[in-house]
């Protein structure tokens, strides 16, 4: 017998399926962006090594933040439409509604990784990882997902309407960019270098870069834990208690 998050879990993937517009963002949209940076921008920027080796790191963590806005979209649908109050009518847990939502997009995530890395590949991408350094990257990947996810339902649940809720994810898609996601910290201007270095990102991208590069650094990697687990925890919170207000 299925649990009921696994069939909140089949539900969220069938409305993604049948949406295009979420499909192309989640998946195909950092495809679309990785090839225009490699072979558009790409040889403008001075990183040292190959632009694609530099540029994939940070292309993952916008995978993530491309596919959010679905999401924030879906869970404010949710709530917005009815279909909690017929949730409530079947006994259906608070848990299994949000923790769904949840898990859809982290599987969302790694199924868009997995094509970008893929491409990447194909672009040239000549990564040192070996097999503990690509665990690493999956479980910084996942924790970044699961911790983005929170934030995200956090957000939909608030939002007014689907729309606003849309709208609401938008600062994560763009706050990489801000990032050395793109391009090194230190080639920015004042004062969008020190936002870039000390903003969330840039201690996840890099820690991910020093993954992929077989030569992680502690003083990364400890700064992007933390991140991951402080915004997860806060979105956690944040999301269950708006969603016992509204419910």
């Amino acid at each position: 017998m299925n649990s009921p998050s696994t069939v909140m879990l089949r539900r969220n993937f069938k409305h993604l399926v049948r949406n295009p517009t979420s499909v192309f963002n989640a998946i195909l949209m950092p495809v679309v962006m990785m090839l225009m940076f490699v072979y558009v921008f790409g040889d403008a920027f001075s990183v040292g090594v190959d632009y694609i080796d530099y540029a994939t790191p940070g292309l993952m963590l916008l995978a993530v933040c491309y596919g959010l806005g679905a999401t924030a979209t879906a869970v404010n649908s949710d709530m917005t439409k009815g279909i909690i109050n017929r949730f409530k009518v079947m006994d259906v847990s608070r848990g299994a509604v949000l923790t769904g939502h949840v898990i859809a997009s982290v599987l969302t995530n790694l199924v868009a990784i997995a094509a970008l890395t893929g491409v990447a590949f194909l672009l040239g991408f000549s990564p040192a990882a070996g097999f503990l350094d690509w665990l690493g990257v999956v479980g910084i990947v996942v924790l970044l997902g699961f911790a983005a996810a929170w934030l995200t339902v956090a957000l939909g649940l608030a939002a007014k309407s689907p729309e606003t809720a849309g709208m609401a994810s938008v600062p994560l898609v763009m706050l990489p960019f801000f990032s050395s996601a793109i391009v090194p910290a230190e080639k920015m201007g004042p004062g969008l270098r020190e936002f870039a270095q000390y903003q969330p990102f840039t201690p996840i991208i890099e820690t991910l870069r020093g993954l992929l590069n077989g030569a992680p650094a502690a003083g990364d990697v400890l700064p992007a834990l933390g991140w991951c687990a402080g915004i997860a925890l806060a979105g956690y919170l944040w999301a269950s208690s708006t969603f016992k207000k509204r419910a």
